[in-house]
């Protein structure tokens, strides 16, 4: 019984505040970020979405984790990111890609998936990305 506990401990889920997510990024490559002060959010929003307004973010009290996809040749594609946890002194961001079945029909159009969520600040500095099936 303790061992559960401290295992539930270790590993608690961290609770997400959605920002942005779509098919559309102006990020040509796939890429995990992380931005923890308001200079790196704006940088990473400006590679994003270009000109488009900048969602607020409380960074005294948040931080912004994001999964781009990058370039893809059709649509059918997504990413999501499904859950983040505290595990010993790493913040794990696991996140799930999809794609089209082999048979799909599917809009022949580039598309660049992406996720972008806000959560809580805590002590950690460590953040690690782990792509789920």
């Amino acid at each position: 019984m303790i061992a559960v506990l401290l295992a539930a401990i270790l590993q608690a889920t961290v609770p997400m505040r959605a920002i942005d997510q779509g098919i559309m990024s102006n990020m040509d490559a796939g890429r995990q970020a992380t931005a923890r002060s308001t200079e790196e959010w704006a940088a990473l929003w400006n590679l994003h979405a270009g000109e488009r307004t900048r969602p607020s973010v409380d960074f005294s009290r948040e931080i912004v984790v994001a999964v781009f996809m990058g370039t893809r040749p059709t649509a059918g594609f997504s990413v999501q990111i499904v859950g983040v946890r505290q595990e010993g002194q790493a913040l794990i961001v696991s996140y799930k890609e999809t794609r089209p079945a082999p048979d799909a029909l599917t809009a022949q159009v580039l598309t660049s998936p992406f996720q972008i969520v806000a959560v809580p600040r805590g002590t950690t500095t460590d953040v690690k990305f782990e792509r789920v099936s």
